[in-house]
């Protein structure tokens, strides 16, 4: 494995870890979340409303991200990349705050929040935040600070744990003994407001922990840097927007497409929270994304053949690990299922597709390098584009028909789609030796192996030790054949330093 490859897997093992764990605390805080609050539909609420912020969030980094990797790996004085970004986003979060505030009242009532227009109001606050921290993060990430970006992001998740089990499981039970003790503070049946309230204070946290890495970054604006940053980004914005509809569709649409909203809402509900059972899966793609655009943007420096090696050769470890995930989260669905109450088991069938939804996007996220190191950026806003009218419009013709499966559905789909698309298109740009046959064979060895986990639920209906045992045999098929094939030499290496230990 090359040095580079190396460097990657070693930088994406510790923003994987916080990235997991950010992930996991979104996983754990289900299982609170799907018992302290009151029905399905006020997990639906909540899954609503966090919806829209994703989106918000794509418009108010509008890019600049990726075009900060792009543009500071190539600048003579990198600082001022990294404080003219820092004062553009700033700039914008600021606005969009204000006139969110301004506008507070039909801005809920028109989102269907008129009765609780606190809730939209932390949320603008906890967005604006956001896009304005990424630039911070993002140079953590460029200044290879993987340890500093991995406190920072573990002191949001223990905050959020402790706030979260203080206010959703034992206030409620001092209240009921003993109201005059928290009475001051606690307000009862405010469930949904806490959460809001918790991640807007674990925020204000994360941000005072960044305020070094921005505050020393200077006062330098140069409008001709931002000028091409924004004609750079600007496709990114409609690839993330459209790219983040995509994800985000079925959440906000969803609702929408029932006659009677609360019913929508606590369908809502049951889907979202199954949907997390797929949320390993998107851990690992997240974790693969923040080590990616660093390392991508870093091989321009190096020839380009070297370059395209080192893609295929990423490209390679990643479909075997998202795999990997793919087999081991059907093996243990017996287990799994009860991180969520059984309320919502009607939603299991979900996470299959939902799972292979994302792994196609972490494929066409792979594969997207291509329009980035040749500042084809426009691609991707058509990719994104074309999968998001694909996305809302099976959305919104199959589920009055099929209910929320019509929105699985639409995952897998659109994201194979763009994925197919971007590799067709990026052969002519920025052709990669990617190991196609490889590729399928684990694909086809997923799908063997997937499918013996259904055959297995369909012989043991009534024996789950059994199911989990047979089960458990497959998925070790799927690492000895992963390991004997391909990752000897990842495997090997690390089991020499055990034995000398």
């Amino acid at each position: 494995m090359g040095t580079g490859i190396k460097s990657l897997m070693k930088d994406m093992a510790v923003y994987g870890l916080s990235t997991i764990l950010v992930r996991l605390l979104n996983w754990l805080m289900t299982i609170v979340y799907v018992r302290a609050l009151p029905g399905t539909a006020d997990f639906g609420n909540m899954t609503n409303l966090y919806a829209w912020t994703a989106l918000a969030m794509i418009v108010l980094t509008y890019g600049m991200e990726t075009g900060f990797f792009r543009f500071i790996n190539k600048a003579e004085r990198p600082g001022e990349v990294y404080s003219t970004t820092l004062w553009s986003l700033g700039a914008t979060s600021t606005l969009f705050l204000s006139l969110g505030l301004l506008f507070l009242s039909p801005l809920s009532a028109a989102l269907g929040y008129g009765t609780h227009p606190e809730y939209v109001g932390l949320l603008l606050a906890i967005v604006a935040m956001d896009a304005f921290m990424a630039i911070p993060l993002a140079y953590l990430r460029y200044a290879n600070r993987p340890w500093r970006f991995m406190l920072v992001r573990l002191t949001f998740i223990l905050l959020t744990i402790v706030l979260t089990l203080f206010f959703l499981f034992l206030c409620p039970r001092i209240y009921a003994t003993h109201p005059e003790w928290i009475g001051w503070f606690y307000r009862p049946h405010y469930e949904l407001g806490y959460v809001f309230i918790i991640n807007f204070v674990c925020n204000l946290i994360q941000m005072a922990m960044l305020f070094p890495h921005w505050w020393h970054a200077g006062c330098a604006f140069c409008p001709d840097i931002l000028r091409k940053m924004l004609a750079y980004s600007f496709p990114i914005l409609l690839l993330g927007l459209a790219g983040s509809f995509n994800n985000q569709a079925d959440k906000i649409l969803f609702p929408m497409l029932f006659d009677d909203p609360a019913e929508g809402k606590a369908q809502l509900g049951i889907y979202a929270a199954c949907y997390k059972l797929a949320v390993i899966m998107v851990m690992f793609t997240q974790a693969f994304r923040y080590a990616y655009d660093p390392f991508v943007f870093a091989k321009t420096k190096s020839g380009e053949d070297e370059g395209k090696e080192a893609y295929a050769t990423a490209m390679k470890y990643f479909i075997i690990f998202v795999c990997f995930i793919y087999v081991g989260v059907m093996s243990y669905m017996d287990i799994l299922k009860h991180f969520v109450s059984p309320a919502y088991y009607g939603g299991l069938k979900v996470v299959p597709l939902v799972m292979l939804g994302q792994l196609m996007f972490g494929i066409y996220f792979n594969l997207s390098l291509w329009y980035k190191v040749t500042d084809h950026t426009i691609w991707g806003a058509i990719f994104s584009l074309l999968g998001c009218t694909i996305t809302v419009a099976i959305i919104v013709l199959g589920t009055p028909i099929y209910g929320f499966m019509a929105c699985a559905w639409a995952s897998v789909l659109s994201n194979g789609l763009i994925m197919l698309l971007s590799y067709l298109v990026g052969r002519h740009y920025f052709p990669v030796p990617y190991r196609l046959g490889n590729a399928l064979f684990y694909a086809c060895l997923t799908a063997l192996l997937t499918g013996g986990t259904y055959l297995v639920a369909y012989l043991l209906p009534e024996y789950v030790v059994a199911r989990v045992a047979v089960n458990t045999l497959l998925f070790l098929t799927f690492v000895f054949i992963a390991v004997r094939k391909d990752l000897r030499g990842v495997v090997t290496p690390i089991m020499k330093r055990l034995r000398k230990r």
